[in-house]
Parts: structure tokens; sequence; C-alpha cells
């Protein structure tokens, strides 16, 4: 086939869409089909078809992309779509129109709504909902987001994988490591991926991290990855109340930052973490990449109890789960790993990471754009 993927984000711009556009687009090419990438002026791939001239998100751009599936006769396009990624613009949700027989497949990475003007109210639900239905197509990539669609045209919940993979040298040194994120061997290190955003909850990891200090328990944590990302606007703000509020509880000494490293780094790092704690508001789900990544490294996961039943994520099986924002839920869950309890965890969460390989997600996208097709 001949397929087209557009994204707004792309490597080596940072953010998960964008890496996980390049592991499908990767993934195609190597089962031979001919894949073309329509991206933002900044992204790089000379392993597939690139066209990277976006530098905004207007209904120009639309005209472009129509051209783009022209010249290039396109026979499915699948769309990546995140809000974010397309700098909150409104014209993304209207690219179906402007495709004409090209069919469409829109893969949802969050149902989140754009800013359309103060006020907008009910628009920027509709403005979502009309993509969803006008696309030949819809993936949703985590259960919440695929109960909203399911009822809708060839609709199918294919997760995300992990954009990290396992890549420790031959001679991984893990106190090393440890001793790169500011811990000694007595020390707890706790681990935390991905950017800073307001949806992952990180007043009550640190707070938790206090608490504990205040206890007598010596942790530290590791902050994996780059700040802010390329695509989400109000992520620097949010950091801002994080810096305000690790100065307030005295943290700062006992906190690394790595900055944004590269996957062999943070493979690096993940692995001489004796928990990786996730505490997201809206709750665990397929569509967290940094989820995805600590089971893919067989982590002790600590993370917060999912907003829906997700039959695979069992309590104290593969992972330990604990309510949004509950401080004292995950404080304890912490010291029962510090003093040795659920070491099993690492094991279930090492079988889960089968769920997730990239070869049976590449092949499930291949089978819906085949569907459409036909």
């Amino acid at each position: 086939m001949r397929i087209g993927l557009i994204s707004g984000e792309y490597p080596p711009m940072q953010g998960g869409v964008g890496a996980y556009s390049q592991i499908v687009a990767h993934g195609l090419a190597a089962r031979s089909h001919e894949v073309f990438v329509f991206s933002d002026a900044r992204a790089q791939d000379d392993q597939v078809h690139m066209t990277a001239t976006a530098t905004h998100w207007r209904l120009t751009t639309l005209a472009h992309i129509r051209r783009w599936a022209a010249e290039n006769q396109l026979e499915v396009i699948n769309l990546q779509f995140e809000t974010a990624a397309y700098n909150m613009s409104p014209f993304i949700h209207f690219l179906p129109e402007f495709l004409g027989k090209t069919p469409l497949i829109t893969t949802f990475h969050d149902l989140l709504v754009p800013y359309l003007f103060p006020k907008a109210g009910p628009l920027r639900p509709w403005i979502v909902s009309r993509l969803a239905e006008a696309s030949d197509g819809v993936i949703a990539t985590n259960h919440a987001d695929y109960a909203k669609i399911e009822h809708l045209r060839n609709s199918a919940l294919i997760p995300i994988g992990s954009n990290v993979q396992p890549q420790l040298a031959a001679d991984y040194d893990r106190q090393a490591w440890r001793q790169r994120a500011g811990a000694s061997p007595d020390d707890l290190l706790l681990a935390h991926f991905g950017f800073i955003n307001h949806s992952k909850g990180l007043e009550t990891l640190l707070r938790a991290t206090s608490r504990l200090r205040a206890d007598g328990v010596p942790v530290k944590l590791v902050m994996i990855g780059g700040r802010t990302g390329a695509s989400d606007p109000t992520n620097a703000a949010y950091a801002d109340e994080i810096d305000t509020l690790i100065h307030k509880l005295g943290l700062a000494a006992h906190i690394c930052w790595t900055g944004f490293v590269d996957d062999a780094e943070v493979s690096g790092y993940l692995t001489a973490a004796d928990a990786v704690v996730l505490p997201f508001r809206d709750g665990a789900s397929y569509r967290r990449g940094s989820l995805m990544a600590a089971i893919r490294h067989s982590c002790a996961i600590v993370t917060t109890q999912p907003e829906v039943d997700i039959p695979t994520f069992k309590h104290a099986e593969n992972m330990l789960l604990f309510p949004a924002g509950d401080i004292n839920a995950l404080q304890q869950h912490i010291m029962e790993l510090h003093h040795g309890g659920h070491r099993h965890i690492k094991a279930g969460a090492q079988a889960l990471a089968a769920e997730f390989d990239w070869s049976h997600i590449v092949d499930a996208c291949i089978a819906l754009y085949e569907q459409v097709r036909q």
C-alpha cells in the first residue's frame, strides 16, 4: 500500500506522538509498504518519504496536505491526532473534507478539546467529535477513549507501545547509574519519566517523598526526560509551579534532573531505580508512553487506578495502584516496596510487556487500513 502518515510532531522533535509516528512508519516500511510522512518543518527522517513543511496548521496547510496526497497517489492516510501536537489549532479537525476520495483514519492519542476562542463552550467537544465521525476509520489508544468512539464505523482499540526499548550496555553497572542519579546503595531511588505536565500529578509524588523523608526513609528522586516538550505551551507554567513546590518542601537536594536524554540513558536510569512512580491525575491508561516504557523495562511500578476497568492492569500482581491524589496510599505503597514487599511485581510487569509489542501494533494498524480500503 501507499500509506500516508500525518503528525504534528515528529523526531527529532520531543514528544510521544512523534515517537509513536516514527516507530509505526518504520514498521510499515519494513513490511514493504510505501510510507509518506507529512509533518512539522523540524521533522527529519531519511527512512521514509518525508514532507516536512508545516510551520502552522491552518486552512492553507490542509490544501498542502491535499496536494501531497494526490501527488503521492496515497491509498490511505492515518492522521495521528492530539490537539497539542497541532498548536491547539481547530483547522486540522476539518481534514476529512479536504482529502476528497482518499480514505482517512484518525488515531486519537487523546480526545482532549482544542482552544477555539473565549467562551466557545460546547463547540470545543463538538469539533473533536465531528473529526471522529467524518473519518473513514478511527483508532483509540486506550479504553476510556475507545468507549466514546466504538460505535463509529471501522473503529479499533490499538494500544501504543514503549518508545524506549531496553538498551543496556554489556558492561552496565547499576550502582554507577544510581550514583549518577544521586543515590547511594542504601537509598530508595524512585524514578519519574516524562515531561512535566499538569496531568502527571507530580504534586502527589513530591508530597509523598517529603513525608517519607520526614519519617527517615532515604528517598531520592530521578526525573528522567525533557522538562516541557515541544507541543504543549501550558507545560512551562506548570513546571514553574513544581519548582516552587520543590523549594517549599526542601527537596531540591534530593532530586536529580536528567534533562532530555537518549533512549540508552533512559533505559539506564529506569533499570537503576527501585521503583517507577507515575501518579497520573486521570489514572493509568494505555495512552501513557511513560507507563509503557516502565512496563517494557520490567520495573516495579506504582501508579494510579485507571478511570475505567483495564483487565490487564492488576494491583499487586504487575503494578501497585492507588487512588489519584491520595498521598497516604502512595506513601504506604512506597514503604511496602522499601521493606521488600511486592518483589514479584517486576516479573508481572515483564509478563505484561508482551501485550504492547510493536509488531502487533503495526499489524493491527495494517489490518484496519485494509478494512477501510475495502
